[in-house]
């Protein structure tokens, strides 16, 4: 029993002390933590560089963008081949990518040999050879007859300019063939495939070994967006925000960027982490100084790496008594399988003494513990680089999606990864160390690139097959200049019709009059009561005018109104506006004051003089009964009667976009149009009084509100309505009526929206076919949600967090889609206002017998003030649709408010002129 006990602590002090020795004689290549933070900072700092335009031509590592642009999402089906270059064996291999939203691929595959005079030989026979190999796989297979997609997975450094292109940077590994470095790998291709007559071969995709990787692994979880490869080479690829490469236009989605890591150090960033051997390694490969990083990391290294320490330490008399062999001086005669093998838990000493007597040498039971300790050194040094590099585009992926923790997926393949015992294990433990707030799974990737070249092939396909369906749906809200100039025709015919007694009472453009028949002057004073009713809130304001210095100061109230009153009796209705002024005059203790008092009342209304209107029909939810056709002043007045606190003089009854036209015009005296673009649309302008049939008078002018929100209702713009401004219709409280105004108001462009989103949902192009119930909830997507999505300041992340706000899981994908969709939904809202408005500018300037008109239009509404491009686009349509008009655009402040109170100023003071006449 002592005996084995002697043995044991013989043979454990004995481990130790060849341990310690090689510890010693390797110290420079045990990496502590704070190296490895280090070397993770060095190669961020490198990626930067090599995303920047202005950088990128001196960085070693290059980021190449692949134009991978989107990952797997399930829905991708067919039969693909693929082909894979770019190790010691060449494979063909046709994919067929199951239906009906099954994740299942079906793979047949071939291995080819990659001959040495063929990968170092002519470029032009390296290729031809590759087209025979694949018209062989093809005649096995029986696909002759067939018309198939391929990807080229393609694993040398490449400069892709688009997905199905790309230029050979430089060969690497073992490859060397001439007249390929600089020019398109993929036209090679195509030419060799041209020669054999009888193949019918679309290359579709240029792809790196590693973003098939990826791809692969992306098939079987969607939140993988990094590929590694640690194999006879190794590289890293992941999903970059497009706003940060800036070698490729377009700041929308993601791409894939090829690191091409293994030039990390190229530049002399890693000479102090560099070691002798290291050096003379490189000085004895097919491309000295070149791929530095790779050579300390992969299997076609590690091996000669070990040999080299050997070699070394046996000189020194360290090892084999100082005897050294032929083989351990031969180049190659130690691979990386060897290294594996050495490592292995239990057989690793008796697999190293095999391999050392292979190679001619006699070794000791301590020389076996000390060549098995080298190899862990080198292995284990291995993999904590690849780690920090791996850590860097972690930390990278999370600021990117500025999240607390990051949940991700790494696909790995090459041969060091699958074959080596323990180098997984190193590998996940040191990222995870160096990135503690990211939840990392590693996913082996199974037939990794060839299967990952089929997947990018199919993903383009399918692509290319969703964006000609969405662009299908986004070709109906394009209108040409020929539309909106036939736009702009009808909506002027409707003006005319609507001004004319015969066809009046027929016109979709109401057209009436408002008795407003001049603009403010300057003159206006005294304090004025303004009451504001448009919507789910109510306005009392008190309004204090100055003459002489032009001052307004404003005193307001809001009250809401129940949707009980808004949809009540009208009697209810007006009780509640008289509640709510007897609540604002005691308020500002005002009571018994004898006030002159404006009503913006901004539904239509048939006005028969300024203080008398009669309610054509309810909009916006209200639907208060007794209403329509009665005089809404007089229902005002007879509520404050049976209130019988107070009395007021109600002077004038006012529509919100003559409330517009006043505010501006009392800072400009030319503004003579009046336009609301926001929760309604509509606008009013200054008409000749000689037009308005409707109005016994010829002399000066009258503001005429229009009420175009009707403009269509008869039909003149079907052939621009689309199926989903039906829908809206149809759903909407007054179907048939307010066409226009649906199409160009920020009641609707919301609604519009989800409706485009669940179609394109049910044809499986959005939202992974899903249409949760919120997306079936009516008015869930607000027109504010549309400002929010188009803003050029908010990245897509921000988009998918507004989605799922709104109950909907996006991808990437998917947020560049509704991107889109909303942007193609308020730029027609705003080209189809900028032609109504073009209409009525250029009426005015031939009224007027005008070569050029100069105009001032007043504006309110969030639509236009809040939507980052509607008033830039609605501004650029009047301009091109009315070049020979001159117009201003000024925002109103208070419309509904102040407007009323000088239409009350300026009526008073008309009616006290005409008195003193």
């Amino acid at each position: 029993m002592f005996a084995v006990h002697l043995m044991a602590f013989y043979f454990s002090k004995l481990k130790e002390d060849q341990i310690k020795k090689v510890d010693r004689f390797l110290y420079h290549m045990r990496l502590s933590d704070d190296t490895l933070l280090d070397i993770m900072r060095r190669f961020q700092a490198e990626m930067e560089k090599g995303l920047a335009k202005d950088t990128n031509p001196t960085a070693a590592v290059k980021m190449l963008p692949t134009f991978v642009r989107a990952i797997p999402d399930g829905s991708e089906k067919g039969e693909f081949l693929s082909l894979d270059l770019g190790g010691s064996k060449f494979r063909v291999l046709k994919v067929q990518v199951a239906e009906e939203g099954k994740r299942h691929v079906q793979m047949e595959s071939q291995f080819y040999p990659t001959p040495s005079e063929v990968i170092r030989g002519n470029g032009t026979e390296l290729f031809e050879y590759v087209a025979d190999c694949l018209a062989d796989f093809m005649k096995t297979k029986d696909l002759m007859h067939k018309k198939l997609p391929l990807g080229l997975t393609f694993s040398f450094p490449c400069r892709q300019t688009k997905l199905e292109e790309g230029v050979l940077i430089s060969w690497t590994k073992k490859f060397k063939a001439r007249g390929v470095q600089d020019t398109d790998v993929v036209s090679h291709l195509t030419r060799a495939i041209r020669r054999h007559k009888d193949m019918d071969v679309d290359i579709l995709a240029l792809v790196n070994d590693t973003v098939g990787t990826m791809m692969t692994c992306a098939y079987d979880d969607p939140h993988c967006e990094v590929g590694v490869i640690v194999g006879t080479g190794t590289n890293a690829c992941y999903m970059e925000d497009m706003s940060n490469i800036d070698l490729v236009e377009g700041d929308e989605g993601r791409m894939c960027i090829n690191t091409e890591w293994g030039a990390f150090g190229d530049d002399g960033a890693l000479e102090d982490v560099r070691t002798e051997f290291d050096r003379e390694l490189d000085l004895g490969s097919l491309n000295p100084g070149k791929q530095l990083f790779e050579k300390m990391i992969s299997g076609l290294y590690l091996g000669e790496l070990v040999r080299l320490i050997l070699l070394k330490m046996a000189k020194a008399g360290l090892l084999f008594g100082g005897e050294k062999s032929s083989a351990l001086h031969t180049k190659g005669k130690i691979e990386t399988r060897h290294v594996a093998a050495m490592e292995k838990y239990k057989e690793g000493l008796a697999n190293t003494r095999e391999i050392l007597v292979d190679l001619g040498l006699e070794p000791s039971e301590a020389d076996c513990i000390a060549v098995q300790h080298v190899c862990t050194i080198v292995s284990f040094r291995s993999a904590n680089l690849c780690a920090a590099a791996l850590a860097a585009i972690l930390t990278r992926l999370q600021e990117n999606k500025k999240v607390e923790r990051l949940r991700t997926t790494v696909g790995v393949d090459g041969t060091l990864y699958k074959i080596h015992p323990q180098y997984p294990k190193r590998l996940h433990k040191v990222v995870r160390k160096l990135v503690p707030s990211c939840d990392v799974r590693f996913l082996l990737s199974e037939s990794g690139s060839t299967k990952g070249a089929a997947m990018v092939t199919a993903v383009a396909s399918r692509v290319q097959a969703q964006r000609k369906q969405i662009d299908k749906v986004l070709a109906l809200f394009r209108l040409t200049r020929e539309q909106l100039v036939d736009v702009q025709a009808k909506m002027r015919a409707e003006l005319e019709y609507g001004l004319k007694k015969k066809s009046h009472a027929l016109a979709t453009v109401r057209m009436l009059p408002t008795y407003v028949c001049g603009l403010p002057d300057g003159t206006e004073k005294g304090k004025f009561l303004a009451l504001d009713l448009g919507g789910t809130n109510f306005r009392v304001l008190l309004v204090k005018i100055r003459s002489g210095r032009r001052s307004v100061r404003m005193y307001n109230k809001i009250f809401a109104i129940p949707l009980g009153i808004m949809q009540g009796t009208g009697e209810e209705l007006f009780d509640h506006i008289v509640q709510c002024i007897a609540d604002f005059l005691d308020y500002m203790g005002l009571k018994g004051a004898p006030l002159p008092l404006g009503f913006t009342f901004s539904f239509p209304c048939r006005q028969m003089s300024i203080d008398k209107g009669a309610l054509i029909g309810w909009t916006k939810g209200f639907k208060a009964t007794d209403c329509e056709g009665e005089d809404v002043v007089d229902m005002l007045r007879e509520a404050i009667k049976r209130r019988n606190e107070f009395d007021l003089d109600i002077v004038a009854l006012v529509n919100d976009t003559v409330g517009t036209m006043m505010t501006c015009g009392y800072e400009d005296p030319n503004c003579e149009i009046g336009l609301i673009a926001g929760t309604g649309s509509n606008l009013c302008y200054m008409e000749d009084m000689r037009n308005i049939e409707m109005v016994e008078a010829d002399e000066g002018k009258m503001c005429i509100n229009t009420e175009w929100g009707g403009f269509g209702d008869n039909g003149c713009i079907e052939d621009i309505r689309t199926r989903y401004d039906t829908e809206v219709d149809e759903g909407s409280l007054n179907p048939g009526k307010q066409r226009y105004e649906k199409m160009t108001s920020g009641m609707y462009l919301g609604e519009i929206v989800r409706q485009i989103l669940i179609d394109l949902t049910k044809q499986g192009l959005l939202f992974r076919g899903q249409i949760s119930e919120r997306l079936r909830t009516r008015g869930i997507f607000e027109t504010k949600f549309l400002s929010q999505i188009e803003s050029d300041r908010l990245a897509l992340l921000q988009v998918r967090r507004i989605l799922q706000e709104l109950g909907l899981d996006s991808t990437c994908e998917d947020s560049i889609v509704v991107k889109e969709v909303c942007g193609a939904v308020s730029r027609r809202a705003a080209q189809l206002c900028g032609a109504g408005l073009a209409a009525v500018v250029e009426k005015r300037r031939e009224d007027q017998g005008l070569e050029h008109l100069k105009i001032t239009v007043g504006v309110d509404g969030t639509l236009y003030k809040l939507h980052p491009h509607f008033s830039r686009i609605l501004q650029e349509t009047v301009k091109e649709l009315a070049p020979r008009c001159d117009v201003t655009f000024m925002l109103s402040e208070d419309g509904s408010g102040k407007g009323a109170a000088l239409i009350t100023a300026v009526a008073k003071r008309i009616q006290q002129a005409r008195k003193e006449n």
